[in-house]
């Protein structure tokens, strides 16, 4: 098979797209992979260091105000679908696969026009403006959230869960949880001004709790704070590191998480059946993580501590209630089990089928 991929932007774009290409390499021995994305995008770094062919084109993103600076958009726009067909036309795929952000919107939509087959997977529990806007020209949607389906035509939408659930579920297998109860406080690569204060605050009736807890400040605050955080080394149950490298495996280990409600965090933490206490961002569109992460406290897998109410006694409390409560830890656990879709990247890769047979 002979695949076209576009998304990017953010993680949550990228990185489902190449769990989805690793697995596809497992199914086909002659798949044939081109990526496309924007040159100044996430995706121009992370992309070519996976090993995949990757080409650009030259797209922005609509502002959500009146802006003239829309009206370059929409002809950066055309001519991205004119540099997207060029591309299409020379690599000649079986399909086209969009992940969302704003550069899959001339990439699928150019194929569409090309009568390609055309598939896009939305993260999200609330649709992004490029997956809404190629909704009605793709042959095929899927879904990572539930919540995303009433959006989209039903008749051609499907629930696929996240990629990146099945690659975690299968590289985790092999871990044995730490024998402690262990909490892992994240903010996100560049971490999370409110976590790190309620955190920071919260440290002195951590460092007595009958848990331990592993937290990551974020490089940009690491330094803002290290005076403190020296003065917690020697305490056994507290762990604190600017970034964690090794997250899945970490996590894979431990029984809680907190932190972010982004639909790749989610499609991770609920792979490994991890109970999460989520603390959504506050800055992001829509309010789309506090959505992601109410789908989830519906099934009873997950809390929501809103980002404005956190603070130091929230935070430990949060975190007690869960882990020092057996009965309640697991029937979160096993929720986040039956929440997860360990085999997400199959059932996206069946879609995937059916379009191009």
């Amino acid at each position: 098979m002979k695949l076209l991929v576009t998304g990017g932007g953010t993680g949550g774009h990228i990185y489902p797209a190449l769990a989805f290409i690793n697995y596809l390499k497992t199914q086909d021995e002659n798949l044939e992979v081109l990526y496309v994305g924007t040159q100044k995008g996430l995706e121009s770094k992370i992309v070519p260091q996976a090993g995949l062919a990757f080409k650009t084109v030259d797209i922005q993103g609509f502002r959500r105000s009146l802006s003239l600076e829309n009206f370059r958009t929409v002809a950066k726009f055309l001519k991205s679908v004119g540099q997207a067909k060029k591309i299409i036309k020379d690599f000649a795929p079986d399909a086209v696969l969009g992940t969302g952000g704003y550069v899959a919107g001339p990439v699928v939509y150019a194929a569409a026009q090309l009568k390609i087959p055309t598939l896009i997977h939305e993260g999200n529990s609330y649709p992004g403006v490029t997956n809404r806007f190629l909704a009605k020209r793709v042959t095929k949607i899927a879904v990572g959230f539930h919540a995303a389906e009433s959006y989209f035509p039903a008749e051609k939408t499907s629930f696929t869960g996240n990629p990146r659930a099945q690659e975690i579920a299968d590289s985790a297998k092999v871990n044995q949880k730490f024998d402690q109860p262990t909490v892992v406080i994240f903010g996100g690569s560049r971490g999370a001004l409110t976590l790190n204060e309620a955190f920071v605050s919260a440290l002195p009736k951590l460092a007595e709790a009958p848990f331990k807890t592993i937290y990551a400040s974020g490089e940009i605050y690491y330094e803002d704070y290290k005076e403190t955080f020296e003065q917690y080394r020697d305490k056994e149950n507290i762990e604190i590191q600017p970034y964690i490298n090794n997250m899945i495996d970490l996590l894979s280990k431990s029984h809680l998480f907190l932190g972010r409600s982004g639909s790749t965090t989610i499609a991770e933490v609920t792979a490994l059946g991890l109970p999460a206490i989520y603390v959504p961002s506050p800055n992001v569109t829509a309010d789309q993580q506090t959505k992601n992460a109410q789908e989830y406290v519906d099934q009873g897998a997950a809390v929501i501590v809103k980002d404005a109410e956190l603070t130091a006694d929230k935070l430990v409390q949060a975190i007690s209630e869960i882990l020092e409560n057996k009965v309640k830890y697991e029937e979160m656990h096993k929720a986040s089990l039956l929440a997860g879709v360990p085999d997400a990247s199959e059932r996206l890769y069946q879609l995937l089928k059916e379009m191009v047979q």
